[in-house]
């Protein structure tokens, strides 16, 4: 038997070794340098790169500079300007702290420096490859540090053939910058890949200027400023809307202390505080920036600096999760529906009866009529012969708060909430100090027209100059949601008797889930017990729940109990239960009477929060009549 000797590697050896923890791909060299200028107090950040990094990634910026006699020491293995003592560890106040980045770098790539400190006369020029010192000169070159990193992973093949194509290193590299700018609004950040610009910022300070710079327009104005301080953290930021919501969490951003971080419970807290807003498996838009005191967030956890652990994880959850939710209560979103179509608006031009027109625009204007009164034609030719009967039109009814008709139409005193009758284009609903919405108060009580049903799924109501569509299964869900979410704050859940009781299969872990939230699911209302096997008899449903399949609502709760975390309360548990039931609602294209359909409006506006299904998706939606009349050419 051949023994092998046991020996001390060689240097070279040693930092490849190491860089392998560092530096994994080409965004993570651009990570290290960028954090080194925000250390270095820089203002401007240029990135250049080619081939998605893999032949050239030069980072200039306008720092401080390294003085010439460290240079050489700011490549050796945990070379640090950040740390002193151990103890310094738990008051991080920098992005780069371990001194591991350049050597990293130096390693797997062939470098050059030019930097310069202010009070210098003249820059230093230095290479290093391989992690070999090459030459150390002087150069003339502006203030701060500019490094140009070629070849990476040329010694390493191994390493090199795992990279993905340059587009992908490419968008990894941009992702990055992205974040960082967020992150630092205040450092102006330009970005080329392949000759290129693909990024800039303009550093003013104002985050609401970067958002726009990164994510566009359309996110930007679909944003919730978001402010908490507590004993714990503070916390600033923006939340999206749930109009632009994503199916992955790409687009939740988490900065701590300056730092880009991923974590579960900061993830999983936004997630369920938008709970009710968003349909399942879609994720919000964030960008939150939190300050946590010294000592309470460990970022020394991974050499990438990503993940963190934090004191009090239950109470930032909690916390976390309830402000969020109380913020998007307290705006009123029913989602405004645009009829015209932009792209067609030029190709047919609406006709101004009352302009002054040449005799080129009269003759314009003529064919313009001509080719409408053919439109009109041809569609009419087209209809059924029954579509149109003459006939008598039916005055809709008008209800009041209570669905009662009046006998003569009341003037109202309120000149926010008018009659429909009225000419009426300015005026918005709000909240009432209860949330619910302020035209169907008790103290308002105006009139609105429930126009009738289509489609057997829709209700359409007309009130103060708008059009609101209302889906009668989603509103039904938040009717019953929140019912039974009152019930069970009263303690007053109540269960009705399934006979004969419904026998349900259940797999091994959905069994050992069954078990483990039993105590929640007979909170809400649901009882159950072992009926030998896997087999389990179902005898009883929440009483306020429509006639449904107590076998097939049940299943599907028990198949939806991987939505549950280890970090949801039983509170919140009881919320997902109650959430997951409201499904049961009458759905599209199930008829359902005037007089259901107005108490099922009544409630549904009377909810808290009225605008959304417990799982998100729209209650109502609004069509203002300015819309329709653009659509008609009544106004141009």
């Amino acid at each position: 038997m051949v023994r092998n000797t046991i020996h001390v590697l060689p240097k070279e050896t040693i930092d490849k070794i190491a860089a392998g923890e560092v530096i994994e791909r080409p965004a993570s060299v651009v990570k290290e340098l960028i954090e080194n200028s925000i250390d270095a107090k820089a203002s401007a950040i240029s990135v250049e790169i080619q081939s998605g990094g893999s032949s050239l990634i030069r980072v200039t910026d306008n720092g401080i500079g390294i003085p010439r006699g460290e240079i050489t020491t700011a490549f050796l293995r945990h070379a640090t300007s950040k740390l002193n003592t151990a103890e310094d560890l738990d008051r991080i106040h920098s992005l780069g702290f371990r001194g591991e980045a350049l050597a990293s770098i130096a390693a797997v790539s062939e470098v050059e420096l030019l930097t310069k400190c202010r009070e210098e006369e003249v820059g230093s020029y230095f290479t290093i490859d391989g992690g070999i010192d090459g030459e150390l000169k002087d150069i003339g070159t502006p203030d701060g540090t500019t490094f140009i990193v070629r070849h990476l992973f040329y010694n390493t093949p191994a390493r090199k053939k795992f990279l993905k194509s340059d587009q992908t290193e490419a968008n990894e590299i941009q992702t990055l910058i992205e974040h960082l700018a967020l992150s630092h609004p205040e450092i102006s950040f330009h970005f080329r890949s392949n000759g290129r610009d693909k990024l800039q910022t303009s550093g003013n300070s104002k985050t609401e200027d970067t958002v726009f710079s990164v994510f566009g327009r359309e996110i930007s104005r679909n944003l919730l400023e978001f402010h908490d301080e507590n004993d714990y953290y503070t916390v600033r930021g923006y939340l999206g809307k749930y109009t632009i919501n994503r199916g992955n969490r790409n687009f939740e951003n988490f900065f701590i202390n300056g730092r880009m971080v991923t974590d579960k419970i900061l993830s999983r807290a936004v997630e369920d505080g938008y709970h009710g807003f968003l349909m399942q498996h879609q994720f919000p838009f964030l960008v939150l920036f939190f300050t946590f005191p010294d000592g309470s967030v460990d970022f020394n956890v991974h050499p990438s600096k990503r993940e963190v652990r934090m004191d009090h994880g239950k109470e930032i959850y909690s916390r976390l999760s309830e402000t969020v939710h109380e913020r998007l209560i307290r705006r009123e979103d029913i989602q405004d529906v645009r009829l015209e179509d932009e792209s067609k608006k030029a190709e047919e031009p609406a006709i101004d009866h009352e302009m002054t027109a040449e005799p080129f625009e009269e003759k314009r204007l003529k064919e313009v009529k001509e080719q409408q009164t053919e439109k009109a034609e041809s569609l009419r030719k087209d209809l059924p012969s029954d579509f149109y009967q003459p006939g008598e039109f039916r005055e809709h009814g008008k209800f009041d708060f209570t669905g009662q008709a009046p006998a003569e139409p009341a003037e109202s005193t309120n000149s926010s909430c008018p009659h429909p009758d009225q000419s009426v284009e300015k005026g918005e609903p709000g909240l009432g100090e209860k949330g619910q919405m302020t035209f169907f108060t008790e103290e308002n009580r105006p009139y609105f027209n429930l126009v009738g049903q289509i489609f057997s799924t829709y209700w359409i109501i007309e009130y103060q100059g708008k059009v609101y569509i209302i889906d009668q299964h989603a509103a039904h869900e938040k009717v019953n949601y929140e019912r039974m979410m009152k019930e069970l704050k009263e303690s007053s859940v109540s269960s009705q008797m399934i006979l004969p009781p419904a026998i349900v299969t259940l797999e091994a872990n959905e069994i050992e889930g069954l078990e483990k939230y039993r105590e929640e699911f007979e909170t809400m209302g649901f009882r159950f017990e072992p009926f030998g096997g896997k087999e389990y008899k179902l005898t009883g449903l929440p009483a306020n729940l429509p006639d449904v399949d107590p076998k097939t609502l049940f299943l599907s709760m028990v198949a939806s109990m991987s939505e549950f975390s280890s970090h949801d309360t039983p509170a919140i548990i009881q919320e997902k239960i109650a959430s997951m039931a409201c499904k049961a609602s009458i759905k599209g294209n199930q008829t359902i009477s005037r007089m259901e359909a107005e108490e099922l409006i009544r409630e549904m506006l009377e909810a808290k929060e009225p605008f959304h299904c417990p799982h998100g998706r729209p209650t109502m939606i609004a069509v203002r009549r300015e819309e329709l009349d653009k659509l008609f050419r009544r106004i141009v």
